[in-house]
């Protein structure tokens, strides 16, 4: 009885010491098993766009993932297409989503049957600036003497191009017009902060309130001028842009006498059932891509906010970026109806 007992007992001891050292093993962490699809909810050529591109360039220069990175753009009705893509794959991991305000400003201004929440949030990569441009031949140095020219002119008599229709933009737009004694502009809707520039060098719209990275290259060259920028403060990049000029140059809106502010998300989203392990591979690969030169050197190339968050901490700044669109777009009468 005794050899038995200790036999047995060895025998427990051996299973536990097995068990053991399987505990010990880490899970496999989550890869994907396919290429992921980085979904651009915009048009060609704007920040969203071009931000996209860019990650998608990051990973492939630095092998960041061990599937490709393929991007598409599904920019119809105002990002819908996109995002109820997204809504419908809400169990495939493999697909993610570039996200700007029309996250808010779609759903509320279409009725489009979409919510944030039917995605999984994983990074704020960064908070975009807007800036009031003009055309660099046009007399205007400050946003305050263009405000004058507004208010002086005729009702409609000056065009702002922007991009899509009750989007961040038009917001902005309207936003403007409450400082311009009733007068209001004629708003041109184009499907791309690319398109946007290119127009109003060609003078066919007399202003935009461009994301900064979608009118560098004509500022750069001579076509465009900033009149103000706005946030609550003036960029932190202090490195020439022009032969004169760097984004640190160019004054606050509010300086300028524009009390505006308006700040744009640049966040990626996963599909609404990924798990932990999924999130966090690509909170991981986004992690290492911001880590890098190139990505440092395209926050200033585009006067980025550097501000960044995820988890709990993004889903909380969602929440309060939600309610402060609806209260904008029930100001300015951009909300659907209720169907």
């Amino acid at each position: 009885m005794r050899m038995k007992s200790w036999k047995t007992i060895a025998k427990r001891l051996g299973l536990a010491a097995g068990l053991s050292v399987l505990a010990a093993v880490p899970a496999v962490a989550w890869e994907p098993t396919k290429p992921v699809t980085l979904i651009i909810p915009a048009g060609t050529g704007g920040g969203a766009d071009q931000m996209a591109r860019f990650i998608q360039g990051v990973i492939q220069k630095h092998e960041l993932m061990s599937k490709p990175l393929i991007v598409v753009n599904k920019g119809g009705g105002a990002g819908a297409e996109g995002f109820l893509e997204m809504k419908a794959s809400a169990s495939d991991p493999h697909k993610i989503i570039i996200s700007l305000s029309n996250l808010f400003t779609t759903p509320l201004g279409t009725g489009t049957p979409f919510n944030w929440k039917d995605m999984k949030p994983v990074k704020m990569m960064a908070l975009d600036q807007f800036i009031l441009w003009v055309n660099a031949g046009e007399a205007y140095k400050t946003a305050g003497e263009y405000v004058a020219a507004v208010k002086a002119g005729e009702d409609r008599a000056f065009k702002m191009g922007g991009t899509g229709s009750k989007q961040e933009d038009q917001i902005i737009t309207v936003a403007i017009e409450k400082e311009t004694g009733g007068k209001k502009f004629t708003y041109v809707p184009y499907d791309g902060g690319g398109k946007v520039a290119v127009q109003l060098v060609g003078g066919h719209i007399n202003s935009s309130v461009n994301n900064p990275i979608e009118a560098v290259a004509q500022w750069r060259g001579g076509q465009l001028r900033p009149l103000c920028i706005f946030d609550k403060a003036r960029s932190t990049y202090a490195t020439k842009v022009t032969e004169t000029q760097s984004w640190a140059d160019i004054p606050t809106c509010a300086e300028s006498g524009l009390p505006i502010e308006y700040q744009m998300l640049r966040g990626i989203f996963t599909t609404k059932n990924a798990n932990p392990e999924q999130v966090a591979y690509y909170e991981g690969v986004l992690k290492k891509v911001m880590e890098t030169s190139e990505w440092k050197e395209f926050m200033e190339k585009g006067a980025f906010n550097q501000t960044t968050m995820t988890g709990s901490e993004f889903e909380t700044w969602l929440t309060a970026a939600e309610a402060k669109h609806r209260e904008l777009m029930t100001g300015a009468g951009f909300v659907a109806a209720a169907r």
